[in-house]
């Protein structure tokens, strides 16, 4: 009875009980394998790659086995919280294709059946379990001051035992109820801790869905549940949230399992049926030869935000991300190089068990891959609603142009092989810019680059020559070669190669010299597209132009 008493003055206003939350929150019904997964960040700060990787595995292990995929916000350090980072979690997780069957979906808007979704407002439902372990015995008011705390760590710490708040070491644990009671009535602050079961000589045997079987100590610490504000514990809320929300895998960062003892133990004194787990790999950088966890600090790709100003497509991301979850992503890709990503089945027995490494160079070329399948008007679409946010100049010019851009951006797109020029849209301007007179003819002649066969002088040579003898009507670019190649000849350039190698004083070099002059007029630039294809683009006229102002430099 005292219990009860000692409960009833701790939760005064809780008059239910938790079987009235086990009730309210039916069983879900789901068809069988059904996964039901979540992605339950802090409010504390704008997305990070590594979320957007975490949620990836969950929303595709909820999504191809027809289950639900829901947003949790754990608000509960209320003091750390950031402005527009519940909104900038929802968007960026639309932006990356992932789209929330139930939870949060603006800052005080919802939907689902198993709300509220944010931590903060579902403080009710926290006391009433909190409440219940108290009555069991199975939870104490704890009226430690911060400074008692402290002294205990360092007395720990020169002791060389075990820090927290356990056994000899919990002072307030074996307070009877009658003496609690007067602590409170007295006006003393306290939080509520678990009175902890759990004995370290006894060990758990555990089975994660990734890091595949392990064991630990049991759980003997008896950590806070209801800190002095009134909201609990990342552990104590997460534990009772999950399994009312009828979470079936719970798929997390690798930092969490040192806390899988208090988990284990929480599901166990509360009741519930616990969840399967999963810890997913930490995301990882190469520095230097060494690796290192990829840091908001250091590493600008920490930072979604990155992606978006850079202008990787978001698809080009997932496919990336999907490369890290399963390796065998990339063989599936080539085997399918049409299918959907929503297509490969993701495993979490063949993710990686240690630190996943993110090369952004790999990116890249994953990124080139993307953009080189996407349609030229895909292509255009994607690049001005990027341009218009980043490159005001290039958004002019490039819709301004609407037609030429488009067949700028298909040159090489119906080939079995597609051009891979750009991996994302920050790369287009270098690549495009001599298509358009206004930046054109902004480089000045040490912005020219030759190839290293080539002399400017040598190169306007030709151009002097070639300017009044191609063939502006050529047909085919065969047509246009065969031309170029016959100027060439008439120049003094060899037009084989093995007999430019045994003879080369008799040359002034080879035809593709001859090519390059061509090329470096029309675009400053030793590697491009198909010469015959920049001349189509460009049209006659601006072709005579170019090969008249090249011959001014």
């Amino acid at each position: 009875m005292s219990l009860e008493k000692l409960a009833n003055i701790i939760f005064p206003d809780i008059k239910n009980t938790p079987k009235y939350y086990i009730e309210k929150y039916a069983k879900r019904k789901l068809r069988d394998g059904a996964k039901v997964t979540r992605y339950a960040p802090s409010p504390t700060g704008f997305q990070h790659i590594g979320g957007v990787f975490a949620a990836l595995v969950n929303e595709r292990l909820a999504s191809q086995s027809g289950g639900v995929f829901y947003l949790r916000i754990e608000d509960t350090d209320q003091k750390r919280e950031v402005e527009g980072a519940i909104e900038d979690t929802i968007q960026t997780m639309h932006n990356f294709g992932m789209d929330f069957n139930e939870g949060m979906t603006g800052k005080e808007t919802s939907k689902g059946e198993y709300g509220p979704y944010r931590q903060s407002q579902r403080a009710e439902i926290y006391n009433t379990f909190a409440k219940d372990l108290v009555i069991k015995g199975l939870a104490y008011p704890c009226f430690c001051t911060a400074e008692e705390l402290s002294a205990l760590r360092e007395k720990q710490t020169a002791e060389k035992t075990t820090p927290g708040y356990y056994g000899e070491y919990a002072k307030c644990r074996n307070l009877t109820p009658e003496e609690a009671i007067a602590k409170i009535e007295a006006g003393e602050e306290y939080i509520l801790r678990l009175k902890s079961q759990g004995n370290t000589e006894t060990r758990v045997e555990f089975h994660d869905l990734i890091k595949g079987d392990i064991s630990f100590p049991e759980n003997n610490q008896d950590i806070v549940l209801i800190k002095g504000d009134g909201l609990p514990t990342y552990h104590f809320a997460h534990a009772i949230d999950d399994a009312l929300m009828g979470t079936t895998h719970v798929i997390r960062g690798e930092e969490w399992l040192s806390s899988l003892p208090i988990h284990v133990e929480l599901f166990k004194l509360l009741g519930f049926e616990r969840p399967q787990y999963a810890h997913i790999p930490t995301i990882m950088k190469n520095d230097n030869g060494s690796k290192r966890k990829l840091s908001k600090r250091k590493d600008a790709e920490a930072a979604v935000s990155y992606y978006k100003e850079v202008g990787y497509p978001a698809v080009s991301v997932i496919e990336y991300l999907l490369n890290i979850i399963n390796s065998s992503f990339e063989g599936w890709r080539e085997e399918n190089p049409t299918l959907d990503y929503h297509e490969f089945p993701v495993h979490l027995d063949k993710m990686s068990k240690s630190g996943a490494l993110f090369d952004i160079v790999k990116l890249s070329d994953i990124s080139k891959n993307v953009i080189s399948k996407m349609k030229a008007d895909v292509v255009y679409d994607n690049y001005i609603t990027w341009a218009k946010e980043f490159d005001e100049e290039m958004y002019k010019l490039v819709t301004a142009n609407e037609k030429i851009s488009k067949e700028i951006f298909n040159i090489d797109k119906e080939g079995p092989k597609p051009r891979k020029d750009f991996a994302k849209w920050d790369e287009v301007k270098d690549k495009i810019f001599y298509f358009f007179d206004e930046l054109f003819y902004k480089e000045t002649a040490d912005q020219i680059q030759l190839p290293k066969t080539l002399t400017l002088e040598a190169a306007k040579e030709v151009i002097k020559v070639y300017m009044d003898k191609y063939n502006a009507d050529a047909s085919s670019q065969e047509e246009w070669f065969e031309d170029l190649k016959a100027i060439g000849l008439e120049l003094g350039y060899c037009g084989n190669k093995k007999e430019y190698k045994a003879n080369p004083d008799k040359y002034k070099g080879m035809i593709s010299d001859v090519a390059g002059s061509v090329r470096v007029a029309l675009s400053h630039r030793s590697n491009t597209p198909d010469i015959y294809t920049i001349m189509s683009i460009l049209g006659k006229d601006k072709v005579k132009e170019r090969f008249e102002k090249f011959l001014l430099i």
